[in-house]
């Protein structure tokens, strides 16, 4: 079983990378929150992987954090969460924060994530909160990224939508709906990477 790779990233389309690991490509799919702290492709990287096997397929989730392993491993294991599905709620919020929503029986915030529905949120709440009772959370580094970002001037503004919409669609937004979370993003800010673009659509959310 795969628990870890350490090589050069070769591609980044979210949520998919393509890992070199001495010379064998293995692709992983990642939530938003760990490709927000990847390096540029051709940097190294370490992941924590989870390998899921299924009747039909095979396929490897990367994590920045082992703690966003745990966490994921643990959704799986609730009833009607497959591995998309949590890969689409940890890409929609951080780890602490959906611990936060869990503990305060935040159904609302749940629902906003592609796929979960108001049933399947209030379970989650139900089947994790004790899980999740001793879970320690603590201040996340990507607060201190946000907060230290500043919008900038993009000279390649379609490519980042472009990007930007396609990596929500493949997290289970339509279309639509993808378009107008970047629009009213870039209605307020100017971005200069489809990872920020990606990231201030979901928190725009998060926060409605």
């Amino acid at each position: 079983m795969i628990g870890r790779l350490q090589g050069q990233l070769v591609e980044k389309q979210a949520p998919e990378i393509l890992v070199d690991v001495n010379g064998v490509g293995y692709e992983v799919l990642v939530p938003m929150t760990t490709l927000y702290q990847l390096p540029e492709v051709g940097g190294r990287v370490t992941l924590s992987i989870h390998f899921a096997v299924s009747e039909n397929s095979q396929a490897l989730y990367g994590f920045y954090d082992k703690k966003d392993r745990e966490l994921f491993r643990t959704l799986i294991k609730v009833s009607g969460v497959g591995p998309k599905m949590a890969l689409a709620i940890l890409s929609g919020m951080e780890t602490d924060e959906l611990v936060s929503c869990v503990m305060g029986d935040k159904v609302s915030a749940l629902v906003k994530v592609p796929g979960v529905g108001k049933k399947t949120a209030e379970r989650l709440i139900i089947e994790l909160r004790d899980k999740l009772k001793t879970w320690q959370v603590a201040h996340s580094p990507l607060a201190d990224m946000e907060a230290a970002s500043q919008p900038a001037v993009a000279d390649n503004t379609s490519d980042i939508v472009s990007e930007a919409e396609s990596a929500l669609v493949s997290l289970g937004y339509k279309p639509v709906e993808a378009s107008k979370m970047v629009a009213n993003v870039l209605m307020a800010n100017t971005v200069t990477r489809s990872e920020e673009l990606i990231r201030l659509s979901l928190r725009s959310l998060s926060l409605a």
